[in-house]
């Protein structure tokens, strides 16, 4: 073997595997101080793109997800004013009953009356009522996006509370100043009515229910996906982390060791 000095080629070999090892330890810092297997895109450019489009799909699951639950407050919420109107309306319906009793006097009539007036007046303001700033009862359908596309959407049926055929229009019409201009039958007619509307709230709210349900799968499921392609498995890179670790260190010592090699020239110069 040849002793020269100009060129150390077991320190040039030394250097290049200290190097790649040093920076495959820097690496493994990154990914255990990070959490995530990809710290550059260099790493897994395609996985990277995959796990990108992953995350934004299981996000917009998590936003059609809330925008359901709003839409589940707004049918509780409109279902709790039909609650009330059918107390309402029971009430209604027992003043009538005991309006027809002949035994009551004129004066005992009006009172009923007076109370029959004011649960009309009741009836109309909740007829208005709103969930933020929109009304609980028309005839408008909401439709609610119930997939992260928007392809598919569950409508909310408008049901119109204050007409006189569907809801209780017949009891609060204003030409009804009395009990005596309404008949039972119109008031178990805008009962029926109201039962009705709480009967299809309630199917509502379950088809809410199973599509956020899906959305609740989906989501768990993308997330676990994107997880396998970036998440860091802990263990392995540890592994790892501890290898480059030696390699480094030993790296080290070899260097050095490969640059004094070159000294035993000057033994001989000597």
């Amino acid at each position: 073997m040849s002793v020269v000095i100009n060129t150390n080629f077991a320190a040039t070999m030394a250097a290049n595997n200290l190097a790649f090892s040093n920076d495959m330890l820097q690496k493994s810092l990154n990914r255990l101080s990070s959490g995530s297997k990809i710290v550059s895109p260099a790493d897994d450019a395609g996985g990277l793109a995959v796990a990108m489009k992953l995350t934004a799909t299981a996000r917009r699951q998590g936003a059609v997800n809330t925008n359901i639950g709003n839409a589940v407050s707004f049918l509780q919420t409109q279902d709790g004013v039909l609650k009330v109107t059918a107390k309402v309306l029971e009430r209604i319906s027992e003043l009538r009953t005991l309006y027809n009793d002949p035994t009551k006097s004129t004066s005992d009539q009006a009172n009923y009356d007076s109370e029959f007036n004011e649960l009309q007046r009741q009836l109309s303001d909740l007829t208005t009522e709103s969930f933020n700033s929109v009304s609980l009862f028309g005839t408008s359908d909401l439709d609610v996006p119930v997939t992260e596309s928007g392809a598919t959407t569950v409508a909310i049926v408008g049901r119109d509370l204050g007409d006189t055929t569907s809801g209780v229009g017949a009891i609060t019409s204003s030409a009804v100043t009395s009990l005596a201009g309404i008949n039972l039958t119109d008031v178990t007619a805008a009962i029926q009515n109201v039962a009705t509307f709480r009967a299809e709230n309630g199917a509502e709210q379950s088809r809410f229910g199973f599509a956020a349900e899906l959305l609740t799968v989906n989501k768990a499921n993308l997330e676990a996906a994107a997880s396998r392609i970036l998440d860091v498995d802990v263990a392995q890179e540890s592994t790892q982390l501890a290898r480059f670790n030696i390699l480094v260190q030993s790296g080290t010592a070899m260097l050095a060791q490969a640059n004094a090699s070159t000294q035993i020239a000057l033994k001989l110069l000597g």
